[in-house]
């Protein structure tokens, strides 16, 4: 995604459009000088290992991602909307919540969120933590909400035997937290076949998908599109090159993006660039969820973000090395 008010995870702050502009004709040279300029990787790097963590604080957490009782009528677990056999999400448009009725956005992945640098689409918890703290937080939305999940798992004594093994004391939502994010952060993907190709084996892409690894650089797609999750490490505005919103109509609260977190309108339509990791596998895509295919999603990155029509066959290109990011979840492809 290029242009409008990019914010950098490493510098925090807008981009004027001058500079942009810059930024855009720098990505847009020959292929050649790509190649001669950048690295295998260039601004991307392969995912790390899963790390190795308290082994008893992930399993417990593990429990909690599915377990019901955390949502405030006992229906409805993380691993609900999160589906580890669905790419991490759920495949719809927009997940229905607690009270069956559909969540205000898209429900993005849950593999590799820890690796962003803000989290929710509008970037409002700034931590993986804050992450987990405001997504269980739904339980404490109800008066004593929290009382009420802390006594339902007191009283499983798998639980309380658990957090006595874990954490040396009784279940507090402190901890109840801190396992759920300790289990999450073990939910990395590696070993996609571009990771590898990273990685120094050129075997492990096809001609075809190294030559859509060129296309996504040379449009500019990389821009926006970089770092350890293929992006994840920015916001930017939705709808560069033409008015998204305007054509779609319907406009909803969700869709002013950061704008509801920081009220100010230079925030308006910006979003947490989406990781492109495991992107063959999430359909459908976006924040409100409609692009139902991945190549519905690339047309419109084409016309909105880049405001460029790709050459013959190049979008097929693309689309090729895009499948080459889906990762492993414990040894297999997901």
């Amino acid at each position: 995604m290029l242009g409008g008010n990019v914010h950098l995870a490493r510098e925090g702050c807008a981009v004027p459009t001058s500079l942009q502009l810059r930024i855009i004709a720098t990505l847009l040279v020959p292929l050649p000088a790509l190649a001669l300029a950048q690295s295998i990787g260039g601004p991307l790097t392969p995912l790390p290992a899963v790390p190795k963590l308290d082994p008893a604080r992930v399993e417990l957490g593990r429990k909690l991602f599915n377990d019901a009782r955390l949502s405030p009528d006992n229906s409805q677990s993380c691993a609900d909307c999160h589906r580890l056999d669905r790419g991490g999400a759920d495949g719809q448009a927009r997940s229905s919540g607690a009270d069956g009725k559909p969540l205000a956005v898209n429900t993005p992945s849950v593999f590799n969120a820890s690796l962003n640098f803000l989290q929710f689409w509008d970037g409002r918890a700034q931590s993986f933590e804050g992450l987990v703290h405001l997504a269980s937080g739904s339980a404490a939305q109800k008066e004593n909400g929290w009382v009420g999940v802390v006594q339902r798992l007191a009283n499983d004594p798998v639980y309380r035997v658990g957090f006595a093994e874990a954490y040396g004391q009784p279940v507090t939502a402190h901890d109840i937290e801190d396992a759920l994010v300790t289990y999450q952060r073990t939910l990395l993907t590696p070993d996609s076949r571009f990771d590898r190709y990273l990685q120094g084996d050129t075997s492990s892409l096809s001609l075809e998908e190294k030559h859509g690894y060129q296309r996504f650089q040379e449009y500019g797609c990389i821009a926006c599109h970089q770092g350890v999750n293929i992006g994840g490490n920015m916001l930017q505005k939705f709808g560069v090159f033409d008015d998204y919103f305007a054509n779609r109509g319907n406009v909803t609260q969700a869709d002013k993006g950061r704008y509801n977190v920081t009220g100010d309108p230079e925030d308006l339509y910006l979003f947490k660039v989406p990781s492109l990791r495991n992107v063959a596998v999430t359909a459908p895509y976006f924040h409100d969820g409609s692009a139902p295919t991945l190549e519905a999603a690339v047309d419109a990155m084409f016309h909105y973000q880049l405001g460029r029509t790709p050459r013959d066959g190049d979008k097929a290109l693309i689309i090729k090395f895009l499948q080459t990011l889906t990762g492993q979840w414990e040894g297999k492809p997901l």
